[in-house]
């Protein structure tokens, strides 16, 4: 089973797939701090030194936690 699973692994589309996931965490990590630390900063300050780490909007309000009684 192990045989078949290495013979199956090993072909260039697994092998291709792995690499493509790594490499495109990589990037979303880069594209991730570069948009925090180089392109938010300064549109803050220009719309009135805006913090947009703390910046939220509530859509919906959420459940408050209490336990239905259904029965």
């Amino acid at each position: 089973m192990f045989k078949e699973f290495k013979h199956f692994a090993m072909r260039g589309n697994v092998m291709d797939m792995a690499v493509g996931i790594v490499i495109g965490g990589a990037f979303a990590t880069i594209v991730k701090s570069f948009v925090a630390d180089v392109i938010m900063p300064p549109i803050g300050l220009m719309l009135g030194g805006i913090d947009f780490a703390n910046l939220h909007f509530i859509l919906k309000a959420g459940d408050t936690g209490a336990v239905l009684n259904t029965g």
